[in-house]
């Protein structure tokens, strides 16, 4: 994606405040006064306060937060199920806010489809009347309808349920009927609030991966409420963590894992499992060096000038294995002229680029050289070390010696896990 291209949504200054006389307290906001002050002084709720969101497309960005964070109520803002106090909503250069009733209606239909947290289907409705539902809104025939009802319903693992009542249903299936319908619309915009979080943790996981698989092939822009972290690594290219209304950080998952904001944010990450979490790309080094030369003692002088004590060896079939200086410089010199092979090359296996660090520990500690980092065409990208990979666990871990020797208080599971 170009850095230049503008973002498809643009959230700018958005206040929402719940009460009587919203306007009124905006100035008391403003100042800075506090939620709780706000509301025993004005019977006012204060929802969200200077909220700014630039989500690109194609992007699937989550919003999180505990309960009364106000990541639902922000969600509702996006198609105007709740309107602002104050701020603008921008959807591909359109202010949402200045669409009148039948503009704000076709917007709903056709630009954003939502996905509810308690599946949100109609019960005296069949499966694929469910999914059908939105193209029924938007005046498409029957036969038209069902037939892409039928093709969302396989492309979602639910071929042959089209018949069955939601009843009839287990709540992973349900849920999955609901993201059929959403896709149904071809909506460019997925809203999905808390959509896994009613069911249990093995279907929620599948469902996270259908997502991840489907948004592969559908590069849709979906914007994800959640109330959990490993969730939201999961899931998300970009995290923006809410607190009572306020935006606390924004970021990639791996910006705000290493560097939380604040004892909030701290407070969320401070259990995950960094190992389950981060890719190899997010915590790699740059490559040593890389050797193209096809004889041994070309191959010593390119490291010699490199000042590189390895490196990772690459002909036209691609890496091939690790070099060491220091074996190489003790080949006798009347070799150096032949070709770089087994007998020289040590058998150092290639890591993917987007594998989760827990997937290369083992070879990562088998070796005592560093593992070449390859992407998807089998380039090298960098290369992740023993100690690379320590200092990245070991800060976590560091992080919670610290707590239980030094007798502060930490943050219970309690305070980050309640359910929104």
């Amino acid at each position: 994606m170009s850095s230049t291209e503008k973002p498809l949504i643009q959230i700018k200054g958005l206040y929402k405040i719940f009460g009587k006389t919203p306007q009124k307290v905006m100035p008391d906001v403003m100042a800075g006064k506090s939620k709780d002050d706000i509301l025993a002084d004005t019977g006012h709720t204060v929802g969200l306060q200077q909220i700014d969101l630039d989500i690109q497309r194609g992007e699937i960005f989550v919003i999180m937060g505990l309960s009364g964070s106000g990541k639902s109520t922000l969600i509702r803002h996006f198609n105007r199920l709740i309107e602002p106090t104050e701020g603008q909503i921008i959807v591909e250069g359109e202010d949402v806010m200045k669409l009148n009733e039948k503009e704000l209606q076709d917007f709903r239909r056709h630009k954003m489809s939502m996905v509810f947290q308690r599946f949100g289907l109609m019960p005296h409705r069949t499966v694929i009347q469910n999914v059908a539902y939105g193209l029924q809104v938007q005046g498409v025939s029957k036969p038209d309808r069902d037939k892409k009802a039928a093709d969302w319903l396989e492309t979602v693992g639910l071929g042959g349920y089209e018949q069955q009542y939601p009843s009839q249903l287990s709540g992973g299936q349900q849920q999955r009927v609901g993201l059929a319908r959403a896709l149904c619309t071809d909506a460019e915009i997925l809203l999905m609030d808390e959509a896994f979080s009613a069911l249990d943790p093995l279907i929620r996981s599948e469902m996270q991966d259908q997502l991840i698989d489907l948004q592969e092939k559908l590069h849709k822009t979906i914007i994800f409420i959640t109330h959990d972290l490993d969730e939201a690594l999961r899931l998300g290219d970009r995290i923006a963590i809410l607190r009572d209304g306020k935006l606390i950080q924004q970021g990639r998952p791996v910006e705000i894992l290493l560097n939380p904001a604040d004892d909030y944010v701290e407070a969320f990450v401070k259990d995950v499992n960094r190992a389950r979490a981060l890719t190899v790309d997010t915590v790699m080094k740059p490559q040593s060096c890389r050797i193209s030369a096809d004889t041994i003692g070309e191959a010593i002088m390119q490291m010699r000038q490199a000042k590189a004590e390895h490196a990772y060896y690459v002909n036209d079939d691609g890496y091939q294995g690790a070099l060491r200086r220091d074996h190489l410089e003790s080949v006798d010199s009347s070799q150096h002229g032949e070709a770089i092979d087994d007998s020289v090359l040590e058998a150092v296996p290639g890591i993917q680029s987007d594998a989760l660090l827990e997937a290369v520990i083992p070879d990562t500690l088998e070796h005592e050289l560093p593992l070449p980092v390859l992407d998807g065409d089998g380039e090298i990208q960098g290369e992740l070390s023993r100690a690379n990979l320590a200092e990245v666990l070991s800060d976590q871990s560091s992080a919670a010696v610290e707590d239980d020797t030094t007798g502060q208080d930490t943050p219970k599971d309690g305070d980050v896990k309640a359910s929104a």
